[in-house]
């Protein structure tokens, strides 16, 4: 589902992705786990273009991403962010967002679609809310449904919990993991947590300075060594 094949990507002077490979299969999730500046978030970006490599390749669905217009490769690969961005306006336009700019669906389809996703993350009932007055759990459940509406294959989770309390975190967790069942997503789920990586990925790979050092099985790795 998704190849990366050795990319690199500098900004300014410094080299911030060191020849990065990576294969994730459909319906897989990866949890990337590393501290910070060790280019989790940077290699997230490249995948869905928000920035461009300046080497190697990135393929989702055997195609490179270089051959996708931006906006439609976006619509395949949803990306949510570890601080969720609210749009002005209230809930029910900030999750039809997507469906609005793409104008290719009828304002019934649009009404519909909003009302049932709203309902499966939670946050029906603040469709008229001012997107920006809801806590950060609550705004997260849009980020959430904005990215989903558009009915992606894959999702990359740019630390989508660690802004927020335990509890509210774990609510969003698990919240993440039954939309990804639901849907067969194939997901990179990028964590600072080893905790929550190996509770939430069927592979972990280890990042580290630009490089992925290992890739496996959380029970085969020895995190003592890898992650210190």
């Amino acid at each position: 589902m998704i190849e990366i094949s050795n990319i690199r990507k500098r900004l300014g002077s410094r080299e911030i992705l060191k020849g990065i490979n990576l294969s994730v299969e459909k319906g897989e999730i990866v949890a990337i786990v590393g501290h910070s500046g060790s280019g989790k978030s940077t290699l997230l970006r490249c995948i869905n273009r928000l920035i461009e490599v300046d080497g190697g390749d990135i393929k989702v669905n055997g195609v490179s991403v270089r051959k996708y217009n931006p906006v439609e490769l976006r619509k395949i690969v949803g990306l949510v962010f570890q601080t969720p961005v609210m749009f002005e306006g209230n809930v029910g336009e900030n999750i039809s967002y997507g469906l609005r700019i793409s104008k290719n669906k009828d304002l019934a389809y649009e009404t519909e679609e909003v009302e049932r996703i709203a309902r499966e993350v939670g946050v029906q009932e603040f469709l008229s809310s001012d997107a920006n007055s809801l806590s950060g759990g609550e705004q997260q459940r849009v980020a959430l449904a904005r990215a989903l509406i558009l009915k992606p294959k894959v999702m990359l989770l740019d630390e989508p919990t660690s802004f927020l309390d335990p509890k509210s975190g774990g609510v969003i967790e698990n919240l993440i993991l039954k939309l990804v069942k639901s849907r067969a997503l194939t997901v990179i789920w990028v964590t600072h947590d080893v905790s929550q990586a190996k509770r939430v990925g069927n592979r972990i790979a280890v990042m580290q300075k630009g490089r992925i050092i290992v890739t496996d099985k959380s029970e085969r790795i020895e995190w003592g060594k890898v992650y210190v």
